[in-house]
């Protein structure tokens, strides 16, 4: 499974959608193929409004000797990654 990576003033961000973690529909802790990925009940609601929803891919802290591959969480979203910036007249 690819992730997304958006680069912003020499900063990567790694985006990932539901699509891209199998639409999941139950909290839990899933393994992927960049590591395990936590998904609250939460970040689900947040999907089932807005199934477009990109969100940020944030590696947490995990002991090293418990499993291979890195422990992510979800944090912050777009709701409409994919849209152009909105028209302005100025």
């Amino acid at each position: 499974m690819a992730v997304n990576k958006t680069t912003v003033d020499k900063i990567t961000v790694d985006k990932i959608t539901w699509d891209r973690v199998g639409r999941v529909t139950e909290p839990g802790r899933y393994m992927y193929t960049f590591g395990w990925l936590t998904i609250t009940a939460g970040d689900l609601e947040i999907w089932k409004l807005y199934p477009q929803a990109a969100f940020t891919l944030l590696a947490q802290p995990g002991d090293p000797d418990t499993s291979p591959g890195g422990e992510f969480h979800l944090g912050a979203f777009d709701v409409a990654p994919e849209a152009p910036p909105p028209f302005t007249t100025h």
